[in-house]
């Protein structure tokens, strides 16, 4: 059975749509069988496509965001999703609260998969930012993803 995994930003139109992205490209390649999804904590982009900022790093390096729109997260994730990555700890507080008690192992920072972890261990949010901010964001990303398929592929991650 394959495994599920939602990634969580504020408005799910930066990060958590990358980490969507370059998650889904990184698995396809290493033939590992996993469900990704994205969402926000926000319901304020609901129905967007990723910020193309995002976008354009993203497919300068070979990732594509097609089929992937801004939508909050539900009550319903907290069950159905086997791990729930935020990408920062604003973002972990408000699934925290909001998560019920019998699944809140369910919950983790993206970035305890970065081999920069514990030093930094936020994805920072680049939308009031440059372009320096995207291309940040997306390193940051790709490290914590080649950290989470290391640890699925070696059957180490506990849900």
């Amino acid at each position: 059975m394959a495994k599920k995994i939602l990634f969580v930003c504020l408005g799910n139109i930066c990060r958590s749509p990358t980490a969507h992205a370059v998650m889904r490209h990184k698995a396809q390649a290493l033939n590992i069988d996993i469900e990704i999804e994205s969402a926000g904590t926000s319901a304020s982009h609901r129905g967007e496509k990723p910020d193309p900022r995002s976008v354009r790093e993203g497919n300068a390096v070979g990732y594509r965001f097609e089929g992937i729109t801004s939508r909050p997260v539900k009550d319903g994730d907290f069950d159905y999703y086997d791990v729930i990555l935020a990408m920062d700890n604003a973002n972990l507080l408000e699934l925290q609260r909001r998560c019920p008690k019998q699944l809140q192992h369910k919950l983790q920072l993206f970035m305890q998969y970065n081999p920069r972890y514990p030093a930094l261990q936020e994805v920072p949010d680049p939308y009031y930012g440059g372009g320096k901010g995207f291309t940040l964001v997306l390193n940051l990303i790709e490290q914590g993803c080649d950290g989470l398929l290391a640890e699925l592929s070696q059957s180490k991650l506990q849900v």
